[in-house]
């Protein structure tokens, strides 16, 4: 906190926050847990989308737009109006978290606003962040410092003057320069005048720590010729920030071994998941530690079941001590008996003494959130095959009661009722919610599903190719198709598409370490043949398919 200042008694609190270099994961705890208590975010534009998702849903965000927007609203303050945004929002009592990328101590214009704020007596804190000029050469594989202990020197390229320049070309120190695109080649031509070898090493690193980080290793003397044979210059994101490390002993010449994030088996692979947000959460998880950007596209929509009646019975069943068990097979079905719940105002004490099945991650997770802790989940495989492994038979000396509730959508299998039967049990097979065709998504990602914006798109059932396929249209032939299991794979191939991907067990998360699996497996042949290692979206249209294994 600041020091002693005069009382101000309206005054808020300033959270001046590093939202580090642009990957979302840097942020610290310290940073999450200001996000989530904020009423004001004030954030730069490139890195709204990282701090936002971490701040209440009713937040007031005065700066709107973020980096990847196209443009700013003419009535949206721009960041020159930053300090009058932080003080106005403090003075009346609010929380405000000021975010800025990397970390607030490098950013003068924050210094400006620290001292605005101590000068009115209002109270801040400083939550440091990731500076790029340190995270991103690590996510690079450049290491700043051997063993003999290098010095490193630190260059903003846009305010360096000529004494600068002239310290860091006549030194051995590795020299970590912020700078643009279009600008690395000057800086490069300023250190070998100050007395660095045009021969000396250096990588230059565009949008680090991020999905679409591109790194190229060359020498202070051919760092021009490689942008320029990499056609990236001259382009519109001339002005891009680039993070360059320059020296001897940067470790650039082991970059091969030490590339860990850009080397990943889908990095930037844009993954098309037909699922909800909620259904596919772990999923996507799994898909992002793989380095893919997953992109969720809901193709079926819930809706309540036609006739009420069948379920308001069951529930009231619930209650009065008809069952021994309910399982639930689907977030979708905790949900539909929640709000059932609700309807008669009703809460998760009415499932005392009743034994509840889970199956899958998810639906655990949803049960819990409703105060509810599954007796029972699958202890192998997540499906309806797999509970039943687990499933104990009815014995009617320990089980007074021999029905099990069993909410479900309209168009379930009967693999489990059947299983329970065989078991015993009488169950109640009770349609809780309709699944229908869900709405086209955006214009934008039907021209990318068509297109071949998409590098692959994960199949988990015959139902998400043929709804995909009627919402959105055919994913375009260079997109790499991944089918959880041959009946979705054939469907798939019914409708023209050519699988490349199968995975070994009826599994989603097997599905992605398969997709997985075939990408490492492409990029070593790309590697191995001499070629770019490319994503599949970045084919030429027309261009000939290589045959996939």
């Amino acid at each position: 906190m600041n020091p002693t200042a005069p009382n101000h008694p309206a005054a808020g609190q300033v959270t001046f926050l590093g939202a580090g270099p642009g990957d979302p994961g840097l942020l610290t705890l310290r940073a999450v847990e200001a996000l989530s208590h904020a009423d004001v975010l004030i954030a730069d534009p490139q890195v709204l989308d990282v701090v936002r998702t971490h701040a209440r849903a009713n937040v007031d965000t005065p700066l709107q737009a973020s980096a990847d927007e196209a443009s700013i609203p003419a009535d949206v303050p721009t960041l020159r109006d930053t300090t009058n945004l932080v003080m106005g929002a403090a003075r009346t009592g609010k929380r405000v978290v000021r975010a800025v990328s990397g970390d607030p101590g490098l950013d003068a214009n924050v210094a400006e606003e620290m001292l605005a704020c101590a000068s009115e007596g209002i109270g801040f804190e400083v939550v440091p962040g990731i500076a790029a000029a340190v995270g991103v050469p690590a996510y690079a594989g450049v290491p700043l410092r051997d063993a003999q202990g290098t010095d490193v020197r630190f260059v903003d390229a846009r305010t360096a003057d000529d004494r600068c320049w002239s310290e860091v070309g006549a030194s051995d120190a590795t020299a970590v320069v912020s700078t643009t695109l279009d600008s690395v080649a000057a800086a490069a031509g300023e250190l070998v005048a100050a007395g660095r070898k045009p021969d000396t090493p250096l990588t230059v690193t565009i949008a680090g720590t991020t999905t679409k980080q591109r790194t190229w290793t060359a020498t202070l003397g051919t760092i021009a010729q490689t942008l320029k044979a990499a056609k990236v210059l001259p382009s519109a994101d001339g002005g891009q920030p680039v993070i360059a490390v320059v020296g001897e002993r940067s470790a650039a010449a082991q970059r091969d071994q030490l590339s860990w994030f850009e080397s990943k088996p889908l990095f930037g692979w844009k993954v098309l998941v037909p699922r909800t947000k909620e259904q596919a959460a772990s999923l996507s998880d799994q898909l992002v530690s793989y380095g893919a950007v997953p992109h969720e596209v809901p193709t079926i929509a819930v809706e309540p079941p036609r006739t009420p009646q069948q379920m308001e019975r069951a529930v009231k069943g619930l209650v009065t001590g008809r069952y021994e068990w309910i399982a639930f097979t689907s977030v979708n079905a905790v949900k539909a008996v929640r709000e059932k719940f609700e309807e008669y105002g009703l809460d998760a004490r009415a499932f005392a003494g009743i034994k509840v099945a889970a199956v899958g991650e998810q639906t655990a997770k949803a049960l819990i959130a409703f105060g509810v802790k599954p007796d029972l989940v699958p202890s192998g495989e997540q499906s309806a095959a797999g509970l039943l492994e687990d499933w104990p038979p009815y014995d009617p000396v320990f089980d007074p009661i021999d029905r099990v509730f069993l909410p479900r959508a309209d168009i379930a299998t009967e693999t489990l009722v059947a299983g329970l039967i065989e078991l015993g049990w009488e169950v109640d097979d009770v349609t809780a919610y309709r699944t229908v065709r869900a709405s086209p998504p955006p214009a934008t990602t039907r021209e990318a599903i068509k297109g071949g914006g998409f590098d692959a798109v994960l199949f988990t059932s015959s139902s998400t190719v043929r709804n995909l396929v009627g919402i959105a249209g055919k994913p375009h032939n260079v997109t790499v198709i991944a089918c959880i299991g041959p009946a979705t794979a054939k469907t798939a191939e019914e409708h023209g598409l050519r699988v490349d991907v199968m995975s070994p067990e009826p599994s989603v998360h097997k599905l992605a370490e398969a997709l997985a699996d075939f990408g490492t497996a492409r990029r070593a042949a790309a590697v191995e043949a001499g070629d770019p290692v490319t994503r599949p979206s970045e084919r030429r249209p027309g261009s000939r398919r290589r045959a996939r294994s």
